[in-house]
């Protein structure tokens, strides 16, 4: 690889211009533990290496952009989350932050449930194993082919999300001799502090039936007077990627609300109560998730202090971490290429992926960190915005950085905590070929998701 100097951008003493960005840490080659993988470290050749096998080895064999999964790390979060909450609730991985079969597998193994949003989710589940008991079944717009295959292969509880999915469930599961566990998820008017597009719980979006105006209480009426199905529970989701608890207090103690104008009406105290998922994860080293265990303990304070307060017996907890399992636990590593310094604004660097591969800056104005991960460098930092190869000035993986101002084009630089969404979210922009997704344990590498090729592109084309 070419280690050749390039121009050099903007220094840390230069005037900066604005942006979403930390200072430079004292020691670009250090890499916090808080945004890496748990066996993301640096071997004694400076480069970074997960799972014992160091960037440069797996680029060579896996090639670039490829997302790496330090799959021990992934099996300790999983059974963190399932530690902390015990026998006493349930915990559902969500699978749409990444699934494969693969995961299936490792979270069959952990012990945790998972919920799925489509009838590609459902396959991939059933196909690798995983109980369909142990399936929840989300979306706002369930098809009838996919509710019929959720019910007829048994799936543990469909979340309906409105007032034509209860009768349709119902009448599906009716005609089929079969009795459907469900749950009605209901917006909670609650604001998470996040981003517009990733905010559920208020009444202005897509998802669930209003509290207000009594809709979650006319369709639990509705829900109980049909034969095809049976309520056992409520579920709310306020978000994602949040750290304040404040949110899911609310959320619990209107939830709990409901909980008790049911059994006032209807002599029937609901089992089960979902809480959703959306806890934070650390992108940058300003971030500072939560523990399991924290979250756990706060949540299910909130729900046996509200539960008493309204003489209710405690129902059973679900939570759905997906992000905060799978988030972490992976990078993504790209080949740098082009170098473009702006003099008094910040440089260029392009790698060999961008937007197809990580859509999150673009949609959501994402921040990730970013690291040298060849070598490491004794040069002093520069202000970068790290972009892909696309045709969009969007074409963001991370906005403003400190990489150091020796980097050159062959670097390998990696991006962290990109496990969730960005493959699942991945796209054949301009083409692009997907990258794989490969999982690293204890010195040895493997593809769970293969890198797509021409041949995929050219087969889909029937022209």
């Amino acid at each position: 690889m070419s280690r050749s100097a390039h121009p050099a951008g903007p220094r840390h003493a230069d005037v900066l211009p604005e942006g979403h960005y930390s200072a430079p840490a004292a020691d670009l080659n250090a890499l916090d533990p808080k945004v890496w993988a748990q066996t993301v470290t640096r071997t004694e050749d400076g480069s970074v290496s997960v799972g014992g096998i160091d960037v440069a080895t797996l680029a060579e064999e896996f090639g670039t952009p490829a997302y790496f999964v330090d799959e021990t790390d992934f099996r300790a979060r999983a059974r963190a989350w399932r530690t902390a909450f015990g026998h006493d609730a349930d915990v559902f991985y969500a699978g749409k932050a990444f699934l494969s079969r693969a995961v299936v597998r490792w979270l069959h193994e952990e012990g945790l449930n998972l919920d799925v949003c489509s009838g590609g989710e459902l396959t991939t589940a059933l196909s690798a194993g995983m109980p369909a008991d142990r399936i929840a079944f989300h979306g706002n717009n369930k098809s009838t082919e996919e509710i019929t295959r959720a019910v007829e292969t048994g799936v543990g509880r469909i979340v309906l999300d409105s007032f034509q999915e209860i009768v349709r469930v119902a009448h599906i599961a009716q005609s089929l001799g079969k009795r459907q566990r469900v749950q009605l998820r209901v917006t909670v008017g609650v604001e998470a502090h996040t981003h517009e597009f990733i905010a559920t719980a208020h009444e202005d979006q897509k998802f669930g039936i209003a509290l207000a105006d009594g809709q979650a209480a006319e369709a639990v009426r509705r829900a109980l007077a049909l034969d095809g199905i049976e309520l056992i529970g409520i579920h709310s989701h306020i978000g994602s990627q949040i750290f304040d608890m404040a949110g899911f207090e609310v959320a619990a103690r209107r939830v709990v609300s409901l909980l008790a104008e049911i059994r006032d009406e209807h002599g029937v105290e609901l089992p089960e109560i979902d809480l959703g998922g959306g806890l934070g994860i650390a992108y940058t080293s300003d971030d500072d998730p939560r523990e399991p265990h924290e979250i756990a303990k706060a949540l299910g304070e909130i729900v046996t202090r509200e539960c008493e307060a309204a003489r209710l017996r405690t129902p059973r907890i679900s939570v759905e971490p997906g992000r905060a399992i799978v988030g972490p636990t992976a990078f993504t590593l790209y080949e740098v290429g082009t170098i473009k310094p702006l003099e008094g604004l910040r440089t260029y660097v392009s790698v060999d992926g961008g937007m197809s591969d990580n859509i999150r800056t673009a949609l959501y104005d994402a921040e990730y960190s970013v690291a040298l991960a060849s070598r490491t460098s004794d040069a002093e930092p520069m202000l970068v915005r790290v972009v892909g190869k696309h045709c969009e000035s969007g074409d963001i993986v991370v906005k403003d950085a400190f990489l150091p101002a020796d980097l050159a084009p062959g670097d390998l630089i990696a991006v962290p905590a990109t496990g969730a969404y960005c493959r699942s979210m991945a796209s054949n922009y301009n083409h692009a070929l997907r990258p794989p997704v490969v999982a690293v344990r204890d010195g040895e590498a493997r593809v769970i998701v293969r890198r797509e090729t021409e041949e995929d592109l050219l087969r889909l084309d029937v022209g």
